[in-house]
């Protein structure tokens, strides 16, 4: 074989309904390493970009949500195995991002599909925990259930490209939610091969939207965004969280305001925190009949 082949380079894209559109505006911006040397180019989304990333979200919300919780923890299930045989790619991607050795950047990814296996998991079992039959005085079935928020807007980790953007988007579509993400600014590269895998899974297409750019550019038209139900800002700065929660209060939106534990350390266990942050608590009272000496009515 000839030596003197040429050098293929990934062009990266947004992913948005399930297809890969080039920023409408397009513009692009460099992504370096952590020592400065150029890796891509990724398209630098526009305000139309997140518009049209919520459209698709919410085409897809009616069917990702009216999905069974086993079905979506089988289709979470096989993202997963998708991640897994694209292993060495994210690993690549993860140690130029984060400026990691190969070694400490597997073992960043091994927790990352691990987590993704654990969330897919809980599909159809969070309803056990935060549902249930509520004792009342009266011939009522009283009944709560969990449902999903809507559309989702993730401002995701910054520096954490890879287990803090799964540890922020899996728990958001495991309870039927659907998810406009904003990847990192300077690490972008993970996010957006991340789209790659969730187009060959079982994921409809619109579930998940990832967008790159400037964080604040992309994440003001999703605050106020009359359509986006729900917006989680752990990967914004204290000033721009500020600004975005005043946005948000527009619609009433759920904010999901920076924990303490958003840090760079993503490796503690989640806990049920994130999946219950963007699920709504449906209670329906249901009559059983009037009950009396001959016993049911019916």
């Amino acid at each position: 074989m000839s030596d003197n082949r040429l050098s293929v380079f990934k062009t990266y894209k947004l992913y948005v309904g399930g297809k890969f559109p080039r920023s409408e505006s397009g513009r692009v911006y460099e992504v370096t390493d952590s020592k400065g040397k150029w890796l891509a180019n990724a398209p630098q989304s526009s305000r139309k970009d997140a518009r049209d990333a919520v459209v698709a979200a919410r085409k897809a919300f009616g069917g990702w949500s009216g999905a069974t919780a086993y079905n979506r923890g089988q289709i979470l299930y096989r993202i997963a195995e998708m991640l897994e045989g694209r292993k060495d790619q994210f690993v690549q991607e993860v140690a130029d991002a984060e400026g990691l050795s190969k070694s400490k950047a597997a073992a960043v990814v091994d927790a990352a599909i691990d987590r993704w296996v654990w969330y897919a998991g809980w599909t159809d079992k969070i309803g056990q925990i935060v549902g249930g039959a509520n004792p009342v005085a009266g011939p009522f079935f009283n009944l709560s259930t969990p449902e999903p928020t809507g559309v989702v807007a993730v401002v995701a980790p910054q520096k954490s490209s890879f287990l803090g953007l799964v540890s922020v988007v899996a728990p958001v579509i495991a309870t039927g939610n659907t998810a406009v993400v904003i990847a990192s600014a300077d690490a972008p590269l993970p996010a957006l091969s991340l789209g790659e895998v969730l187009a060959t899974s079982d994921l409809p297409g619109g579930v998940v939207n990832i967008l790159s750019g400037k964080t604040a550019e992309l994440a003001a038209p999703l605050a106020s965004h009359q359509d986006v139900n729900a917006i989680d800002l752990t990967g914004a700065d204290a000033g721009l969280a500020k600004e975005l929660e005043i946005a948000a209060a527009d619609n009433l939106k759920r904010v999901r305001r920076p924990q303490a534990v958003d840090g760079d350390d993503w490796s503690a266990d989640p806990g049920t925190d994130r999946l219950t942050a963007f699920l709504e608590t449906k209670t329906v009272w249901h009559p059983t009949g009037a009950l009396g000496a001959s016993g049911s009515s019916y």
